[in-house]
């Protein structure tokens, strides 16, 4: 009866320290595109990546952005050739994609992720629209 008590005393003290691993992102921010515009504004050398197709990025993107399409095979080993420890700003089209992405940059390894809420269409309402 003790070994059990023990192992399941164990189980669990393995368990909740596994859950505070401060070495990935806890968590994903979602940032509106007037939030995510003033943050990658205000900093230099921003790792800032659009996770739509080729073709949409062509179309238009935010100044400075990578094309690092999310639904390509290989954007893990795109994405891993990025620091792990510098803050990444993701964002597609509506939000969709990029919050996938976000979920896959997580388990890369990333620290801290920012993706844009409403994605690119939401920045052409918001920010531009704010702009002028």
């Amino acid at each position: 009866m003790r070994k059990i008590a023990l192992l399941i005393g164990l189980t669990v003290v393995l368990f909740f320290t596994a859950c505070n691993d401060n070495s990935v992102a806890q968590e994903i921010h979602v940032l509106t595109p007037l939030e995510f515009h003033d943050v990658i504004a205000n900093k230099n050398d921003v790792q800032l990546v659009d996770v739509r197709t080729p073709e949409e990025f062509e179309e238009g993107h935010l100044e400075n952005a990578e094309n690092i399409d999310v639904l390509e095979t290989d954007f893990i080993t795109k994405a891993e050739k990025l620091d792990l420890e510098k803050p990444i700003y993701i964002y597609c089209r509506s939000g969709k994609r990029s919050a996938k992405a976000a979920l896959i940059l997580k388990d890369v390894g990333f620290k801290e992720i920012y993706d844009m809420k409403g994605g690119y269409l939401h920045w052409q309402i918001d920010v531009l629209e704010e702009k002028n």
